[in-house]
């Protein structure tokens, strides 16, 4: 704490460097402001009045209206209107699927009361009662007569209030009788109804059925096909093996083409007639004369009979053997065209097949879709026709055991004792007036934004609290300090009046002292949010107990638009800050020394002396307090007041009111912020220390003061 009141203290001590504005508020948090019980009991103390005020206004107007209310009767009945063993959705739906999970209800009871109420049901009911009770006809049955509900049962309940407890009898009986003879008759009513409903659901259902089945059957053999699956993978397969035909085709018809072009060239020729048996065996004959031929001359001459005779053999297979080798070449020609025509026609055959199972693939979807569609109404047909025979045979064995659906559980009785007594209504009104009062305690606590107590103050500073001032309604106001009393040296000087609230300002100073034992403080200015906050009450009560603690004291009013330290401390108020500054005076001439009852020497008898606690009163108000602040004369005194005094404490103008307090605290040591408990609201000491901390202005601490409360903290 003593280094952050050092900075805030001493800030020009930086080495010429600007500091950060210190932090005088803390930011919201609200986890902080959470309600916990100690704060609501405190809320609650506060506001007795109020919750006293609201709880006996309410005891008050339920009495009232009890007591000039007659008093009335009430009777009730239940009626069973389901059974109580589980029953399933056929039961209510002739048309609901058959299925034999639970449901909570059978019945839609918002349509059971509101038919139990409407006019044709009751009129039969009110013709009978009014034999007994003419006035009927013209009673407001929807007020006195209620049809409900038990949550979560299977039951009605019905209910009928009269001064007439007779009368509650009677109507209630008739009432049950015609509601057991309605239920009796619509059950009845509406087997007979539901069956005859069926049959005819049957019938339809039957020929759709019906149609359905043929329209189905005729699809499928018109497009040939079983199922959509059976038919698609047929239709795959097909394109598929076509496919690979043509593949196959086109490559043997190629293979044709490359052998056409083979035979017309030498290579292709020789292959050809390599190929061939016989031209070989004639070939090798020639091949073998040759050799002959030539294995001969080289013994022969070339015109002998041997050498003739070989020569002969060898030119007659030439021609067998150019007759051959046409043989061949145009066997092989004719070949390959026969296989070339039939490649040929075999390929448009293929190409026929595969346009057209390219179609069927392209028809397959349009196919599928209408199959489906037909297969789905026959299928949502069927099952509507079993469950409207499930429904038939249902009904049926209902309609043959002829149950009667609803019973009379609780039959009508005579009460015997009226709705409400008077003492519960009141007990009753004063409790809700009770709550009410908290509730609106609560609000208003809420919607009151003045600070109610210390921790307030530091959920919104982070400066120190440096006092507490207690409630001083105990103890008469002090005027003059004739409470000083000097001891026998003159050098020491006490409180006469002491207790919790001297105590408080001892300590206060105290504390102010120990904020920073190396520099002590000097001068401070005193200042509060706004006026009423009890600032001026601590810095006369801040002076005197500095002055009783033996401190040479000085006390200026600074607040010069509402200057009252003259008026409080009966002083004279015809010179004093103001002329000081305007005018060339000797400050001691205008400064005024107390005086007050002491003893001298330890003498018995006390005599008038004078303290060491000083006043500067404010003087006349001046034109303009804001010029008068910035002058250099006031900075000046200021350094004067300090030299002379060990503390000179300034009483300053509302801080959110006037610039004063903020221009004459730079001047000072600090400033002192004062804070009315149950006076100063919470907004206004957030704005204060906001607009302290942007114009870094040294605040000290922060005083708590209770004295002047109107509103107990506990």
């Amino acid at each position: 704490m003593t280094n952050q009141i050092n900075s805030t203290i001493s800030p020009a001590a930086k080495n010429g460097k600007v500091p950060h504005p210190p932090e005088y508020v803390l930011t919201l948090d609200a986890g902080e402001f959470e309600e916990d019980s100690g704060k609501l009991l405190k809320t609650l103390r506060r506001r007795v009045a109020l919750i006293a005020g609201v709880t006996a206004a309410s005891t008050a107007a339920t009495w009232a209206i009890t007591w000039n209310q007659p008093s009335t009767y009430e009777g009730s009945f239940l009626l069973l209107v389901e059974p109580v063993s589980i029953q399933t959705q056929q039961d209510r739906d002739p048309l609901g699927p058959t299925t034999a999970k639970p449901t909570e209800d059978s019945m839609s009871y918002e349509t059971q009361i509101a038919v139990l109420q409407s006019s044709k049901l009751l009129q039969p009911i009110v013709e009978q009662i009014s034999k007994r009770y003419p006035d009927i006809a013209n009673e407001d049955l929807s007020s006195n007569l209620k049809i409900s509900r038990p949550q979560d049962t299977k039951m009605i309940s019905v209910t009928y209030q009269h001064s007439d407890p007779d009368r509650v009898k009677f109507v209630l009986d008739k009432f049950a009788e015609g509601y057991l003879k309605y239920s009796q008759r619509e059950r009845e009513t509406n087997l007979s109804y539901g069956i005859a409903f069926v049959d005819r659901q049957i019938e339809d259902t039957r020929r759709r059925v019906d149609t359905l089945q043929r329209q189905l059957q005729s699809f499928r053999q018109q497009n040939n096909f079983i199922a959509p699956e059976s038919l698609a993978g047929q239709v795959t397969n097909q394109v598929q093996s076509v496919s690979q035909q043509k593949f196959e085709n086109d490559k043997e018809l190629a293979a044709a083409q490359r052998q056409i072009g083979s035979l017309q060239d030498s290579n292709g020729v020789r292959a050809a007639l390599a190929a061939d048996g016989a031209y070989q065996g004639v070939l090798n004959k020639v091949r073998e004369l040759e050799s002959k031929i030539a294995t001969e001359s080289t013994r022969f001459q070339s015109d002998t009979d041997e050498m003739r005779a070989l020569r002969q053999q060898r030119d007659s297979l030439v021609p067998v053997l150019r007759q051959e080798a046409q043989r061949v070449l145009g066997n092989q020609m004719a070949k390959i065209g026969t296989d070339l025509s039939l490649l040929e026609t075999r390929r448009q055959v293929l190409n026929r097949a595969d346009a057209y199972w390219n179609g069927e693939m392209q028809r397959l979807p349009v196919l599928t879709r209408i199959y489906t569609d037909l297969d789905r109404e026959r299928t949502v047909a069927t099952e509507s026709l079993t469950r409207l025979l499930g429904t038939r045979e249902n009904l049926q064995v209902q309609a043959a055991q002829k149950d009667i659906p609803w019973q009379l559980v609780t039959p009508p009785s005579r009460p015997g004792q009226p709705k409400d007594s008077p003492q519960r209504n009141i007990i009753l009104g004063a409790l809700a007036g009770l709550l009410l009062g908290i509730g609106l305690a609560i609000l208003a606590d809420r919607c009151d934004r003045r600070i109610r107590s210390v921790s307030d103050i530091k959920k919104i500073s982070k400066l120190p609290v440096l006092g507490t001032i207690p409630s001083e309604t105990a103890v008469p106001r002090l005027t003059m300090p004739a409470v000083l009393r000097a001891s026998e040296d003159r050098t020491s000087t006490d409180f006469a009046q002491d207790g919790a609230f001297t105590e408080a300002f001892r300590s206060l100073y105290t504390n102010l002292l120990l904020l920073n034992t190396d520099h002590p403080l000097r001068s401070i200015v005193v200042s509060s949010p706004t006026a009423g906050d009890g600032k001026t009450t601590v810095a006369v009560n801040l002076a005197q107990a500095a002055a009783a603690m033996g401190q040479r004291v000085l006390l200026v009013d600074a607040d010069l638009r509402n200057p009252q330290l003259a008026e409080r401390l009966e002083v004279p108020n015809d010179r004093g800050l103001t002329e000081l500054v305007a005018q060339n005076l000797n400050p001691q001439e205008v400064i005024q020394r107390l005086e007050a009852m002491v003893t001298v020497g330890g003498g018995d008898e006390p005599s008038l002396g004078r303290t060491n606690f000083s006043i500067l009163t404010g003087g006349k108000m001046p034109l303009d307090p804001t010029r008068l602040w910035s002058s250099q004369k006031i900075q000046r005194l200021n350094d004067y007041f300090k030299a002379m005094y060990d503390l000179v404490v300034f009483d300053a103008p509302p801080a959110l009111s006037y610039a004063d307090s903020s221009l004459l605290a730079p001047h000072t040591n600090g400033m002192l912020v004062v804070t009315g408990i149950g006076k100063t609201d919470q907004g206004d000491l957030r704005q204060m220390l906001d607009t302290l901390q942007t114009a870094r202005i040294p605040v000290v601490g922060i005083v708590a003061n209770r004295n002047g409360s109107d509103l107990s903290e506990g």
